[in-house]
């Protein structure tokens, strides 16, 4: 009677290790699952260009003249790295036919910046290594087109988030305004 206690106490243990390692294992496939649905969603830098139009196509409803990619207008950048945003634009205009000219311009929106970041607002726009202007961007009636706005966080950027406004102009008077919000992070 002794030793079928001792086997089944063996087994009942045996059975409880194995049904631990099995739920530690569901449990780390679980985490890992889940890390990669959310970060499935790549950077500006990662997409090609076909891509970067397809997702900020998504954005635009019938009356968007200017969308901005990511939808949520906060770019997250870490210090010694390069990354950035999507601008759409999108040609709404009336009473025309044909390709339509557009510009527009990124210029820094806070007027805090100095007490918050303690820089100046030229210094946040001189982050911008590509895109922060374009002129003669030709759209045709009811069409888009997709710029890429690329920045460069420098080693020693204070760790803040700076407003930017994206202005768009068709034929020199103001088409659309949109903004968005550039966090600099710890490298």
């Amino acid at each position: 009677m002794k030793m079928k206690s001792k086997q089944a106490a063996m087994e009942m243990s045996v059975g409880t290790i194995v049904t631990i390692v099995l739920l530690v294992t569901v449990l780390i496939l679980g985490v890992v699952l889940i890390k990669n649905i959310f970060s499935s969603a790549k950077s500006v830098v990662d997409l090609t260009d076909q891509q970067l139009k397809s997702e900020v196509n998504k954005l635009f409803s019938e009356e968007t003249k200017v969308t901005i990619y990511p939808s949520t207008r906060l770019v997250e950048i870490k210090q010694e790295t390069t990354d950035g945003v999507a601008i759409g634009i999108q040609n709404l205009l009336t009473g025309t036919s044909g390709d339509s000219s557009f510009s527009y311009e990124i210029t820094c929106s806070d007027s805090d910046i100095k007490e918050k970041c303690g820089i100046s607002a030229d210094t946040a726009v001189g982050w911008i290594v590509t895109g922060r202007a374009e002129d003669g961007i030709s759209i045709p009636s009811g069409d888009s087109t997709t710029q890429k706005v690329l920045f460069e966080i420098p080693t020693g950027a204070p760790l803040c988030t700076i407003r930017f406004r994206i202005t768009v102009k068709a034929a020199g008077t103001t088409y659309a305004t949109d903004f968005f919000d550039l966090k600099v992070k710890a490298a």
